[in-house]
């Protein structure tokens, strides 16, 4: 029988009752309402980046232990896992930039992290300091047009149903092309290297 996916409700809830806090006392370590604590783990809300950082921080725990993963090393080693991603379960992460929803986080050790991400930066200057991480990644527009800067190359304009494949240890930005607000695009980062997930929530703690 396939297991059900974890969500953010469900990891929080373990994390609580694993030291037998109540909701209140874990409020007050943690520094969040009662009542958004109980919506979280009852999966009717979800904690943006910043709260996530406060969880992590006051309760000294790992940001990636935010994210659903197996701890069944047996599970892990078999071949043929699968994950169905869902926008509503998803670990979303806001960013001035960006609007992040990670899928499919419950195969949170995996080579390629798939990621639906929502563009508000208009400019590169309001952007701010270009992107750096490793692997590989490919993106993919699903909605409105956007710009990709990149170090090594001139900018690019990319609309609807147009995708791009990058060295994502090129320094890189992405922003919404001229006369558009906001763009959707599916991108998919992939690495050899174990660890990607983790480098990529750092990111966005530097921003």
């Amino acid at each position: 029988m396939t297991k059900a996916q974890p969500t953010l409700g469900t990891l929080i809830r373990q994390i609580r009752t694993s030291h037998s806090w109540t909701l209140k006392e874990m409020s007050e370590k943690a520094g969040i309402p009662v009542s958004t604590l109980s919506k979280v783990e009852h999966d009717r809300l979800t904690l943006t980046y910043d709260k996530l950082q406060q969880l992590s921080r006051r309760l000294n725990i790992s940001m990636s232990d935010l994210f659903a993963e197996s701890e069944d090393p047996v599970e892990r080693q078999v071949m043929g896992r699968r994950s169905i991603g869902k926008v509503d379960r998803a670990v979303r992460v806001k960013t001035p930039n960006y609007d992040y929803h990670y899928l499919c986080t419950d195969l949170r050790r995996k080579r390629m992290i798939p990621i639906l991400t929502r563009i508000r930066a208009k400019s590169v200057e309001a952007f701010g300091e270009f992107v750096r991480h490793q692997g590989e990644e490919f993106i993919f527009v699903i909605e409105g047009q956007i710009e990709v800067h990149t170090e090594f190359y001139d900018p690019v304009t990319l609309g609807e149903q147009q995708s791009i494949y990058i060295d994502s240890t090129m320094g890189h930005a992405y922003i919404v092309a001229e006369g558009c607000e906001e763009a959707l695009v599916l991108g998919v980062c992939s690495s050899e290297e174990d660890g990607l997930m983790d480098s990529l929530i750092n990111l966005h703690g530097d921003r």
